[in-house]
């Protein structure tokens, strides 16, 4: 299934984040990176979501919107898979780095309604040993359920992809 919009971004990815958050919402995340957070490379709050990286540099980001659930990708540089909800009551979200300038930040259009989001963490052991470049990229999938749904890890980072 094809996605019916994308959007390409290179984030800002300081302090190993990026947000994709209901452009309304005030507030952060602060409290929300708990240690399982950090592990699970993900927190969430009513309205944002919190995507951990591996670096705290640029990095390539892909958001992509489907009129359905997508099938799970199934590619050899997927290095986790995490799934959350979204809720949107302004019709935009905001894709950006921690520390963007929020105004300055991508939009995109949404119907209001809780959106799931796939979110493809790839190429994970591709880092430089300082830490500063690397080949890991991210790529959210969404699309509207309007059923809320616990937050799920997919695919772990020290998964086996053996039998």
């Amino acid at each position: 299934m094809d996605p019916l919009q994308e959007i390409h971004l290179e984030l800002f990815t300081d302090y190993f984040q990026f947000y994709i958050q209901d452009e309304q919402v005030e507030g952060d995340l602060g409290e929300d990176w708990t240690e399982e957070a950090v592990d699970r490379l993900l927190a969430t709050t009513t309205g944002i979501i919190g995507v951990g990286t591996m670096r705290n540099m640029d990095a390539p980001v892909s958001l992509m919107l489907f009129a359905s659930e997508p099938v799970l990708a199934a590619r050899d540089d997927i290095g986790q898979v995490n799934e959350c909800d979204l809720e949107i009551t302004s019709e935009k979200a905001v894709i950006a780095g921690c520390t963007d300038y929020f105004p300055d930040a991508q939009r995109i259009t949404l119907p209001n309604g809780i959106y799931r989001a796939r979110i493809y963490y790839s190429n994970l052991d591709k880092i430089s040993e300082d830490g500063l470049d690397g080949e890991d990229y991210y790529e959210v999938h969404l699309w509207l359920t309007n059923e809320k749904q616990a937050t799920t890890v997919l695919i772990a980072r020290n998964h086996s992809r053996e039998g």
